[in-house]
């Protein structure tokens, strides 16, 4: 290499030097640059998300304090009566497919073609009006948007 420069004329020593600080400038440019930008940017995502999970973690407490207690169920039906009565009630009757019992105080019930919105708010109210809580749940897309196929483990509260 030493050896091909050295035979080159003046001239083309300077071109061959002015195009590698061209091609040293250029890098900087377009790859340093960039890249130094995107890990500052990243740094501060990081400094804010650590933030808010400090508050967070501060104002636990005091929400888990707040929080009231669910209460039994509170009537004598069968839990498979009240999870088809208020499922038929926040419109997802014609989404629920199944259900079956699942162990002592369970159920499994499956949702097809179901409101995303409409199944959360009906699990809402099944916790905070019933004391029912969901011990698992599968949820995948079901094509249209807005609309899932669920499994999901309901458990009362004992």
């Amino acid at each position: 290499m030493s050896a091909w420069f050295q035979a080159l004329s003046d001239r083309e020593k300077r071109m061959v030097i002015a195009g590698a600080a061209i091609a040293v400038v250029l890098f900087l440019i377009v790859v340093v640059l960039p890249l130094d930008r995107g890990i500052a940017r990243a740094q501060t995502r990081i400094a804010h998300k650590q933030a808010d999970l400090t508050w967070m973690r501060s104002v636990a407490p005091v929400i888990a304090a707040s929080v009231p207690q669910m209460a039994p169920p509170s009537s004598q039906r069968s839990l498979i009566a009240v999870i088809d009565a208020s499922a038929h009630e926040a419109g997802l009757g014609g989404a629920l497919t199944n259900s079956e019992p699942q162990g002592p105080g369970g159920l499994r019930v499956r949702l097809d073609k179901a409101p995303f919105d409409a199944m959360i708010g009906w699990l809402a109210r099944l916790s905070e009006q019933r004391g029912i809580r969901v011990e698992t749940a599968s949820v995948d897309s079901a094509g249209a948007p807005g609309l899932v196929n669920a499994g999901i483990v309901l458990r009362t509260a004992q």
